[in-house]
């Protein structure tokens, strides 16, 4: 009865963020909202701030060596055509982020109010976390510049910051895209990893009518880079679900002017770490080929993006032991792999993680038409799913099957990557 007596607030406070989404490391008014409530239901409540608009809050004794991390993100997309989207900042909740957040609270009701946590071997910390999305980078740049953050996503800036210095384990959970004729979860569903690359094509600006004859045309080097680049995708291996979606950033054409500078931004997504490498690779020598066909030159630059993310199989199988004793969920999807990403890839670099997709959404996962359409499902029986897994792994888990990754050994790993 607890999740039905608490569904009607949790609705609301996810209503509320759904209609007032906010951008990567602006979440103040989510973070407010996430603050009023934890104090409301636990007054002494202690939070630790970071990152800006990240907030950790744990349950359990301290002596406690084993601690979960359960992870809600707070940001939202910028998707200005989204039906709800802010009007001033084009940012909209159309990757269910909101949902995150409001589990992650009926849950943390449903266990202080219970005290059903204290019996457990193991401490849960309640980590809500900003800046999953990899956009509006222009303002990241600024707050790096600043020295307020060093990382583009929240997940890897938390682990810089310890806040998982404690944490044995995380989960964390996201709404599964497209619709279902019945309620269901996800488990084992993994992500590519990402580069971001960036390739400025330099030419020799001339008079495009009177004398166009010693011109090295920018805009001819990207468009044969773009040439080579469909070309080249048979030589990339299936097996891999590379990804690659080249834009033109940054011109300044004109049509009386041969162009001499254009710059061309893709990511590059694949499967594994290694092939990340070796196509990156390809990507570079099709830019610099495609430009000194023309005679002219290329920049390339490297940002990193998002590892790869293999969810740990042994911690899902908690959530298949739940599902097979569920009367209200009715199908289990299992081992999929998708080529979007997530931050969620650099914290299980670090410790193992798992994602449990849940369903309940209509409309295209980041289009303007995305909203939920079971809020029963999503707001009751789904955190109280999730609390049956949480009991199953009280004096359960094998901690010989848990690893531990510093953060300097990531930071290696990236910089092998970017280099």
């Amino acid at each position: 009865m607890h999740f039905k007596n608490q569904y009607e607030s949790i609705k609301e406070i996810a209503q509320d963020i759904y209609h007032h989404p906010e951008l990567g490391y602006k979440e103040n008014q989510t973070k407010q909202k996430v603050i009023d409530y934890l104090k409301d239901v636990n007054p002494n409540i202690q939070l630790e701030e970071f990152s800006l608009t990240g907030l950790k809050t744990s349950l359990g004794d301290k002596t406690k060596e084993l601690n979960i991390a359960f992870i809600a993100e707070l940001d939202a997309v910028y998707a200005p055509s989204h039906m709800y989207a802010d009007k001033n900042t084009g940012a909209a909740h159309n990757c269910g982020h909101y949902t995150q957040t409001a589990i992650a609270l009926a849950l943390y009701h449903y266990l202080f109010t219970s005290g059903a946590y204290k019996h457990w071997d193991y401490k849960i910390s309640f980590i809500f976390i900003p800046a999953e999305e990899y956009l509006d980078l222009t303002y990241r740049d600024t707050l790096i510049q600043k020295g307020k953050i060093t990382h583009y996503g929240g997940k890897p800036e938390a682990m810089k910051l310890g806040v998982f210095d404690d944490i044995d384990l995380g989960i964390c959970v996201h709404a599964i895209g497209g619709e279902f004729s019945e309620r269901t979860i996800e488990i084992n569903c993994d992500l590519a990893g990402f580069l971001y690359k960036k390739y400025t094509f330099k030419g020799k600006a001339t008079h495009a009518g009177f004398d166009p004859f010693p011109a090295k045309n920018a805009y001819s080097m990207s468009t044969l880079f773009n040439t080579a680049v469909g070309l080249s995708r048979q030589q990339l291996a299936e097996a891999e679900h590379v990804r690659i979606n080249p834009i033109v950033m940054d011109s300044d054409m004109s049509t009386n002017v041969i162009p001499n500078r254009i710059t061309v931004g893709t990511d590059l997504r694949t499967r594994t770490v290694d092939y990340l490498k070796e196509a990156a690779i390809k990507l570079d020598d099709a830019a610099k080929g495609s430009a000194l066909a023309l005679q002219g030159d290329v920049e390339c630059h490297t940002q990193m993006g998002y590892l790869p993310f293999v969810q740990d199989r042994y911690l899902s199988t908690f959530v298949m032991e739940s599902f097979k004793e569920s009367d209200e969920i009715a199908v289990i999807l299992n081992n999929n792999f998708i080529s979007a990403a997530g931050d969620i890839g650099d914290l299980s670099f670090m410790m193992p993680c798992i994602q449990i997709g849940y369903s309940g959404f209509t409309g295209t996962i980041h289009g303007d038409d995305f909203i939920d359409v079971d809020p029963e499902f999503i707001y009751e029986i789904f955190p109280r799913f999730l609390s049956q897994t949480l009991e199953k792994m009280n004096g359960a888990i094998d901690t010989s099957k848990l690893y531990r990754r510093t953060y300097d050994e990531y930071l290696t790993l990236i910089n092998s990557i970017v280099d």
